[in-house]
């Protein structure tokens, strides 16, 4: 082999060793955040809005949901199990806690105000 050759094999195998320590850092990094939980979900006081049982969501009137950053308002909420929108109707005062799920923002636990 010339020495043109053996530069160039060189070179590829050096490029492959530094992306393959790269990935591994990268990946390190994944399992680093993996250990790291959501915040837990909170508590929070509504008041039911609207109650689409086709659609399985509910309207909610709510203060601030610590656990996803957001501030109080009205909107609707896919739940968890549709059979949560048996127990309440337009008007109720309810608590409710929510989560992330796939990406939409759903009730996981809800309760009627004592």
């Amino acid at each position: 082999m010339n020495v043109i050759s053996k530069l160039a094999i060189a070179l590829v195998m050096a490029a492959g060793a530094a992306t393959a320590s790269a990935q591994e850092h990268a990946h390190g990094g994944h399992e680093a955040h993996a250990g790291q939980q959501a915040a837990a979900p909170t508590l929070v006081e509504a008041e039911v809005k609207k109650v689409d049982k086709e659609a399985g969501k509910i309207t909610l009137r709510h203060g601030d949901i610590t656990n996803l950053n957001m501030p109080g308002m009205t909107m609707a909420f896919r739940t968890k199990d549709a059979a949560m929108l048996d127990q309440v109707k337009v008007g109720d005062k309810v608590t409710f806690a929510a989560e992330r799920v796939n990406g939409a923002f759903t009730i996981v636990q809800l309760q009627k105000a004592q």
